[in-house]
């Protein structure tokens, strides 16, 4: 039987939340919009002073923290949320750190915070079986699609995801896994590095066959769609696609943001490239709404603040 929601619909307010991956791309901008009503706890290695001043700077309490090696006797147990963004990004083969990384520390995680209200736990969309011709949804067949880039990252999320509904189960604890598309926003990104590249005249590396449809999702939209999000945790967990409403080609967004700079993008062919990976969101707009940042717009704003911040570093007036 699934539990019933867990926490109020609208605003996150007056809790104590722990966020793990803090200094991550996609957790940064979510800890800054929650610290200002909530007693924000961010975990991370924080291996530098700019880190640990970042996250103050954020309205968070930095917590230094390895999941894989720390003590947990050591870290509180008290929180209302728990949110995990942790991630490991690596191109070589060492499965055995991604088990320790991605699966070990996230079944002491949730035992460790099991009277927590409600685990967010985020996945990805590169746990689909490719091509990723058509938008998958949640119950579709799983598969290694990061394989040639990223050897152990698709099989390490799947594993994770089976963790974490294995914990939901064994701990009581109400739980979202969402499964995050291709996430984006000011000046961060895998959109970001397109640019950058375009900008430098650096090839795009391109599928010869598959065209490459992604699910991008604004920063602005994934801080509006957490609250109703972590409204769903549950037990057994509940598995959401976490993208945008609209597929779209990765030839897209790198032609419009060329022509925002006015340069041209570069494009090689290779089959060892990304395949697409998009997702069908009628399970997140049931929960959420329609997304509020149409893939264009958010793009577009990218583009000006990366301008602007580019700008800001040359000393150039803007």
């Amino acid at each position: 039987m699934t539990t019933p929601p867990v926490l109020p619909a609208g605003k996150l307010e007056g809790l104590k939340v722990l966020v793990t991956g803090a200094t991550g791309a996609v957790a940064t901008p979510i800890v800054r919009a929650l610290s200002p009503d909530n007693d924000v706890y961010a975990l991370a290695r924080l291996r530098t002073s700019a880190d640990v001043q970042k996250l103050r700077d954020n309205g968070a309490t930095p917590v230094p923290f390895d999941l894989a090696t720390g003590s947990f006797d050591d870290l509180n147990d008290d929180y209302d949320l728990v949110l995990n963004f942790a991630v490991r990004r690596s191109t070589d083969d060492d499965f055995e750190q991604e088990m320790v990384t991605g699966a070990e520390a996230l079944g002491l995680l949730m035992q460790h915070c099991r009277r927590a209200r409600a685990f967010f736990h985020c996945s990805s969309t590169a746990v689909y079986r490719p091509p990723g011709d058509q938008p998958a949804r949640e119950a579709d067949p799983l598969g290694d699609h990061h394989a040639f880039q990223l050897p152990t990252y698709s099989i390490g999320k799947i594993v994770a995801e089976g963790v974490a509904r294995s914990g939901a189960r064994a701990y009581g604890l109400p739980t979202v896994i969402d499964r995050l598309g291709v996430p984006y926003g000011s000046v961060w990104g895998w959109p970001t590095r397109h640019l950058e590249d375009i900008a430098a005249g650096r090839p795009l590396v391109v599928h010869p066959t598959d065209p490459m449809l992604f699910s991008p999702i604004h920063e602005r939209d994934i801080i509006d769609q957490l609250p109703a999000l972590l409204g769903r945790a549950a037990v057994p967990a509940t598995v959401v696609n976490w993208g945008g409403d609209e597929a779209v080609a990765l030839a897209e967004w790198c032609a419009l943001m060329g022509e925002l700079i006015g340069a041209e993008p570069v494009y090689r062919t290779s089959d060892r490239a990304f395949r697409g990976a998009p997702v069908d969101a009628a399970t997140r707009t049931a929960i959420t709404g329609p997304t509020r940042v149409p893939w264009r717009e958010g793009m577009t704003t990218l583009v000006a603040d990366w301008l602007a911040h580019r700008a800001h570093n040359e000393g150039v007036p803007h």
